[in-house]
């Protein structure tokens, strides 16, 4: 029994940080996230001797933990838009960027937000992603789909309109007819 806490204990000490950036890509929230990874750890140390694959399954239960807790409770954090502040480089854009993704994010269904951040943060293929999740391959390509489908739509839609480039003037070839109708 000891030998199995040393390796439990070692393996939190070596992949904490993985698991709360995960945790904290699920839930947006520095807060939660710890909350997520410490719930997930003590569910997982409970049966740490029957765990083939200690980070997969870890994920999976933080997401199906967010995706239970989402459902119970549907309240949504208000996040101001005022920074503290600090000396050195200006990160606003780069606060204010991430900030959009994050919002956008969570207007995401939870399944479909594990989809992205399996796939896209963590970086797991498509079949470890289907895997973790419990459903097809295609599922997952499906949700990955419409997910960044909305993501795009909602940062599109925070983004100043594009400004048109004016049309460069180029003369009609002889013999044709031009907008006016009269040929050259």
């Amino acid at each position: 029994m000891a030998v199995d806490d040393e390796h439990f204990r070692e393996f939190v000490e070596t992949r904490y940080m993985d698991l709360l950036r995960v945790a904290y890509h699920l839930t947006g929230s520095a807060q939660d996230a710890e909350d997520l990874v410490q719930t997930a750890l003590v569910k997982v140390m409970r049966r740490w001797r029957r765990v083939d694959d200690p980070m997969a399954y870890l994920r999976r239960v933080m997401i199906n933990q967010h995706i239970s807790s989402w459902r119970r409770h549907r309240v949504h954090e208000v996040v101001t838009s005022i920074l503290p502040d600090r000396s050195g480089r200006d990160m606003t854009e780069a606060v204010t960027e991430r900030h959009a993704l994050y919002e956008a994010m969570r207007e995401l269904t939870p399944r479909t937000r594990a989809v992205i951040v399996l796939r896209y943060v963590v970086d797991l293929p498509e079949v470890a992603v289907a895997a973790a999740l419990g459903c097809s391959v295609g599922s997952v390509k499906s949700r990955a789909s419409r997910g960044l489908a909305r993501l795009r739509l909602a940062l599109a839609s925070d983004a100043p309109p594009p400004v048109p480039a004016p049309a460069a003037a180029s003369p009609a070839p002889t013999g044709t007819t031009t907008m006016t109708g009269a040929t050259p």
